[in-house]
């Protein structure tokens, strides 16, 4: 059986595509057809996490503040979780309207994703500061991820927290 010839500088033989080297010889390895890399930072999520009441529960807002926290963990090089620091104006930008973020932020606490280390402060330059955050999901520099969301078992309770948390008003974290 002839190999077939494949645009790509591969060929077919009877086990699969291999690949050539630059002299046109086959270098032995097979050429696998499965796209397996991805291209830059990106923010893992588990399927038991996306599948669970917890997570199906959260409102368009806290899937946005989360997501936002999440890139500030990776503009941090994965490291700093628990002191992340995110703003008002960081959420804005992101595309979170400004009286949403407080509510997502209680909805994502109660639900176990995210927790507030230390509570900002607003005011004027030097009296200023962000809210710093803790992804639940990701590791600590001391701690394994603690997974806070795991202990909500089942929707009606996931939505009984998400309601309650967004109804609250005046308390984060």
């Amino acid at each position: 059986m002839e190999p077939v010839s494949n645009p790509m500088g591969a060929y077919m033989t009877a086990t699969g595509f291999k690949k050539h080297d630059q002299t046109g010889r086959s270098s032995g390895a097979r050429k696998s057809s499965r796209r397996t890399t991805i291209q830059g930072q990106f923010a893992p999520r588990t399927i038991e996490m996306l599948e669970s009441p917890a997570y199906r529960a959260l409102s368009q807002s806290a899937h946005r503040v989360m997501s936002r926290i999440e890139i500030e963990f990776a503009h941090h090089g994965g490291t700093d979780n628990g002191r992340l620091p995110v703003t008002y104006d960081h959420f804005e930008e992101y595309g979170i309207h400004r009286r949403s973020i407080a509510p997502a932020i209680r909805e994502l606490c109660a639900l176990g994703f995210i927790e507030v280390t230390e509570a900002g402060k607003a005011g004027n330059r030097e009296y200023r500061r962000p809210n710093l955050f803790r992804l639940t999901f990701r590791h600590t520099e001391r701690l394994g991820p603690t997974e806070d969301w795991r202990r909500i078992t089942t929707s009606e309770e996931a939505e009984s927290l998400q309601r309650g948390a967004r109804l609250q008003r005046g308390v984060q974290g």
